[in-house]
């Protein structure tokens, strides 16, 4: 455990502690909700308003490990989404998600809201990855709403181009009873089908089969509609152009190491984006923020 963090409590409500694979984590129970956020990768890997069931999804196979990602929750993906261009020896989706992020500061603002402010900023083993210097602030804001804000500066002296992503995983009673609402007719690359440009139809999405949709160009709110837990998990966005749609459905699920291969029936991501067509270039001294609210009914 970080010596410095214990200042940063708030006595009964939001600790640190030792989570998962001796991996430090924020563990907050408020009177509105329960959350973990690890300071690897910044991630939140669990959030429950309080009188619900938790929200997220984490793989009972993920590798809680320094140099590996967490699976499940809300990984932060920065500055690639997925493979990077012509650079096939780099880790899959940038390296935000396996850094150890600093905890700038800590409050609860008297209403039962607590909120988490995380750094990330360059340095020597970032700059080997990615040559810019950049610095991140990443807001967590745990009420009956999660509110997850991710800003990005450009510190350079030149312009960079980036792409992120709040790669956030639902649970769900069954996928195959689901539905996705918001992005009715809008047009998507099929990952599944060689990145094939398709367009959505006017009803709802449905998980019938591996599902990877990269819909560009959207600032739609989606509302996962999920029968089984009797609920609806909404997702409102801003400062993001692209939603993913992922499910790895029967045989992706078997061929990856940190996810059991009967969860997925269990699981189903809906990421708050810039992706693709939207990739952002942003100029020296310029900021971009990207926040998605997720509540729960």
């Amino acid at each position: 455990m970080k010596p410095n963090l214990s200042r940063l409590e708030i006595p009964g409500i939001a600790v640190f502690e030792t989570g998962e694979g001796d991996l430090v984590r924020l563990t907050v129970h408020s009177a509105l909700a329960d959350a973990h956020i690890y300071l690897h990768g910044a991630h939140v890997t669990h959030f429950q308003p309080h009188d619900k069931a938790p929200v997220l999804f984490l793989s009972q196979q993920s590798l809680f490990a320094a140099d590996k990602p967490i699976r499940g929750g809300v990984p932060l993906i920065f500055p690639w989404f997925g493979p990077r261009a012509d650079h096939p020896e780099s880790p899959a989706h940038g390296f935000a998600r396996t850094s150890d992020w600093e905890v700038e500061s800590l409050a609860n603002d008297g209403d039962g809201i607590v909120t988490a402010v995380f750094r990330l900023a360059s340095d020597a083993r970032t700059r080997a990855l990615w040559p810019h210097d950049f610095e991140m602030h990443y807001r967590v804001a745990i009420g009956r709403n999660l509110t997850l804000t991710l800003e990005v500066d450009n510190v350079s002296s030149e312009p960079f181009t980036f792409e992120n992503a709040l790669h956030s995983y639902f649970t769900v009673g069954d996928v195959r009873e689901i539905s996705v609402s918001g992005l009715e007719n809008a047009e998507y690359v099929d990952k599944t089908d060689h990145f094939q440009r398709k367009r959505q139809g006017p009803e709802p999405i449905r998980i019938t089969q591996e599902t990877d949709r990269v819909f560009e160009n959207t600032r739609k709110t989606c509302v996962l509609d999920d029968p089984g837990s009797h609920r609806r998990v909404t997702v409102e966005k801003s400062g993001s152009q692209t939603t993913v749609i992922w499910n790895p459905w029967i045989d992706k699920a078997a061929a990856m190491a940190d996810f059991g291969k009967d969860e997925w029936p269990h699981m189903m991501c809906i990421e708050t984006a810039n992706a693709g067509a939207n990739v952002i270039t942003l100029a020296p001294g310029k900021s971009q923020s990207m926040r998605a609210v997720i509540s729960v009914g």
